[in-house]
């Protein structure tokens, strides 16, 4: 509907970050599909970070977004 000339946000459920390293992987990558690549493509969490988010799975979930981005 948007059309691939304007830029999108995709948001990830912050509940994923409690997930296990794998579901957050295929959460993540299931967002970027979702914007299939388009240029600007914002992706970001929906609400924060919630506190007991382990600080591991944010820094995976920011490597797991770099790496998919480079491949598209």
């Amino acid at each position: 509907m948007i059309g691939p000339e304007r830029a999108i946000q995709g948001n990830l459920d912050p509940m994923s970050l409690l997930a296990d390293v794998t579901e957050l992987r295929r959460r993540a990558e299931n967002v970027l599909q979702q914007a299939a690549g388009r240029p600007g493509h914002i992706f970001n969490l929906g609400h924060g970070v919630l506190p007991q988010t382990p600080v591991d799975n944010a820094r995976a979930l920011v490597d797991i977004v770099h790496e998919s981005s480079a491949r598209g």
